[in-house]
């Protein structure tokens, strides 16, 4: 498998099926997180080119709404097909733009043709269920119809997979999309758009690059905008929720994380840390469902301690195109600076560091995987979320201690138990407040179950039929089949009182 591309890559957005550049003229740098080299430059959208690409969607809205489900699956399999055929391109530049480990791209990819065709099977079906009527001569029935133009705003640590988990559903559900990818890692989307114009109608996919300020702001405020569906920081979150309140608009937010992994002290320790390992160290620590605090039974600590370190010592660095890579490196300069600063508040307040804690000596954006330990709970690694490969382990003293240590952050989008204890997993899931909760198997994703965070860690659900439903609305259609005089129309009848309203 060839992983060469040209040295500086000049896409360009994607408005009504054609390649656009900004109206402006203007462009920005992607740069390479293993190398700090520039390797693409891209359109830098305004809002000019934001009405454009809203116009675009709003253009295509009534023929793909009201095309046929059946129709619309033929056109999502084939989308999937096309994600396939073209799985080693998408992948590379994944890994190029924000450095995740070749191996890992190539499944983000095909799971993207999973959604696809899985949202293609469940789209075509379910439209909507009769009701019993009220009275006799009467049919009622519910239709779920869709919003209309959605805009996709998607973050870089997942580019094509957090995008598809937003327009495969969208899309199924009959509304047009306009999505605005992360500056930092635009690419796949592009390509992701260029690739799938010759399958989908044009405007019903549209991608406009650049920042937040310039054209993401002019897509949520538009009022040519339906729906807002977000990933990414609770802060970002917080404001296009109070812009979007303000024009009373539908806003789906995936927010921040800082989940709890407990190990009892009834498992087998090797398994746990191996588990451990993986699920805070994934991604270098950039997943919102990381495993972002190792809560331990005291009476394995030690011995869980000694398991963990030299599993994460033993983790691999260097550029994502590998070969024999575990972690690449952290997506931008800036990320890695905010988790070093991190870092040192927590020595500050006397964390110890058994592992990392410092840049390796080499090119790129690397930051050492660390483990921290006699972290005050209160202290930084314990409740702000760290968005690379830091994690604090912590002493619990039994189940009840781990639950409010888990339930003691603002967040809630994950939770994760390693016990053989059937009745301590089952407590533990009744009472951490979060969207998913995993018992001995964290971070599995199910594309047909539903994911999204409870308290500040989001709003809606992604996935499964919820998924699906968060993009359609429910109408009522009350139909009455005999055309006749009703006996609770007015002139109200005092004298008899047969003229009930039901």
């Amino acid at each position: 498998m060839s992983t060469t591309l040209p040295d500086t890559l000049r896409p360009l957005m994607w408005i009504g099926g054609s390649a656009v550049a900004a109206s402006s003229g203007q462009t920005f740098e992607v740069v390479e997180p293993a190398t700090e080299e520039v390797f693409a430059v891209l359109p830098r959208a305004s809002a000019e080119d934001a009405v454009k690409a809203l116009e675009a969607a709003a253009a295509a809205l009534p023929e793909w709404r009201s095309t046929p489900g059946i129709e619309k699956a033929i056109i999502l399999h084939a989308v999937a097909a096309k994600l396939r055929e073209h799985k080693d391109r998408l992948a590379t530049l994944i890994t190029r733009e924000m450095g995740r480990p070749l191996v890992e791209t190539l499944d983000e990819v095909e799971w993207c043709a999973l959604i696809f065709d899985y949202y293609a099977e469940i789209g075509r079906g379910d439209v909507g269920r009769t009701v019993s009527p009220g009275q006799r001569g009467q049919l009622n029935y519910t239709v779920k119809e869709p919003y209309g133009v959605v805009v996709a705003i998607t973050p870089w640590n997942y580019p094509l997979l957090l995008l598809t988990w937003k327009a495969a559903p969208a899309l199924a559900a009959g509304n047009t999309v306009v999505v605005k990818p992360s500056e930092m890692s635009p690419l796949s989307s592009c390509a992701m758009a260029e690739i799938l114009a010759d399958v989908l109608p044009g405007g019903t996919f549209n991608v406009v690059t650049g920042f937040g300020a310039e054209v993401g702001a002019p897509l949520v405020e538009h009022p040519l905008t339906n729906l807002i569906t977000f990933t990414g920081s609770t802060a970002t979150g917080r404001r296009i929720a109070v812009s979007a309140a303000q024009y009373l608009k539908t806003v789906h937010l995936e927010l921040g994380g800082s989940d709890p992994l407990i190990v009892c002290d009834d498992v087998d320790l090797d398994v746990a840390a191996r588990a451990a390992c993986w699920a805070s160290f994934l991604n270098n620590g950039q997943v919102c469902t990381s495993a972002k605090r190792i809560l331990v039974f005291e009476s394995v600590y030690d011995e869980f301690i000694a398991k963990l370190v030299p599993l994460v010592k033993a983790l691999r660095q260097g550029n994502g195109l590998g070969p024999d890579v575990d972690l690449g490196p952290i997506v931008s300069k800036a990320q890695r600076d905010q988790v070093e600063k991190q870092v040192e508040r927590a020595r500050a307040e006397g964390a110890k560091f058994l592992t990392g804690a410092a840049r390796p000596d080499r090119k790129g954006w690397f930051y050492e995987p660390t483990l921290a330990v006699d972290c005050p709970r209160d202290g930084v690694l314990c409740t702000e979320e760290v968005f690379g490969p830091v994690r604090p382990v912590i002493k619990v003293k039994d189940l009840a201690d781990a639950i409010a240590v888990a339930n003691g952050t603002p967040f809630g989008l994950g939770a994760s138990i390693f016990t053989n204890s059937l009745e301590r997993a089952m407590r533990a899931s009744e009472e951490i407040r979060s969207g998913t909760f995993w018992i001995n198997d964290p971070l599995t994703d199910n594309h047909a179950a539903p994911f999204g965070g409870m308290k500040e860690s989001g709003l809606g659900r992604e996935l499964g039929p919820e998924g699906l439903d968060a993009f359609r609305e429910t109408k009522h259609v009350h139909l009455n089949y005999a055309v006749e005089h009703k006996g609770y129309w007015f002139p109200y009848d005092w004298g008899t009182g047969r003229n009930k309203i039901s």
